[in-house]
């Protein structure tokens, strides 16, 4: 695949909208990112408790990303072969550590290097979960599992799995950013195309 060709993927896989508002979302954080959003309290009498608007915006940025996976030949790349998925796992990989790449800089920029290095770790972790979501509810409701997480930190906060608060050498948060983003690939592997061929190789058997 040459340079016209890979532009031609890119833009019936929206490139160029995915990179524009992850892009939006980084400036946006990096410049208001430290603004309170106030939002209720469970259980504190009307109390509301504040959650900083960066913490949660890498979830805006996993869901962009997925979007790759949809439109106008998302049929066709499920039903292809081989090296139609190569080309995809390629573009996908590429487009992600670009956003990662621009998240980080701007957050290093907005805060230091180790405010960018949460930012992408958010990032990773809610793309895999996005993945799962998308592969298991759909496409559309790519955000609903994602959504779902940032909830639980907001309200049921620990420090030992909070990936949004955790310091950027926090061991335990970048393994499960590697779980999870390993097990959304995994999903979003799991295509008719390969279905179909573990199936029959499991008839023919190992002879």
């Amino acid at each position: 695949m040459n340079g016209t060709d890979l532009l031609r993927y890119a833009r019936a896989h929206r490139g160029g909208p995915v990179l524009a508002g992850t892009a939006a979302i980084a400036l946006l954080s990096a410049f208001f990112g430290g603004t309170h959003i106030a939002l209720p309290s469970i259980g504190s009498g009307g109390l509301t408790t504040g959650v900083p608007f960066r913490n949660e915006l890498p979830l805006l940025s996993a869901v962009f990303l997925t979007a790759t996976l949809d439109g106008a030949m998302s049929a066709h790349d499920e039903i292809g072969a081989a090296t139609m998925h190569r080309v995809r796992l390629t573009y996908c990989t590429a487009l992600t550590l670009m956003v990662c790449a621009f998240s980080y800089g701007t957050e290093a920029l907005a805060l230091g290097p180790g405010a960018g290095a949460v930012f992408v770790r958010s990032v990773l972790i809610w793309l895999g979960l996005a993945l799962l979501s998308t592969k298991l509810l759909g496409q559309q409701l790519g955000w609903a599992i994602p959504l779902a997480s940032a909830l639980l930190l907001i309200w049921y906060p620990q420090t030992w799995w909070d990936w949004t608060a955790n310091p950027p050498t926090g061991y335990f948060s970048w393994m499960f950013a590697a779980v999870v983003l390993a097990a959304g690939i995994a999903t979003t592997a799991i295509t008719p195309w390969r279905s179909r061929t573990l199936s029959a190789r499991r008839v023919r058997g190992p002879g």
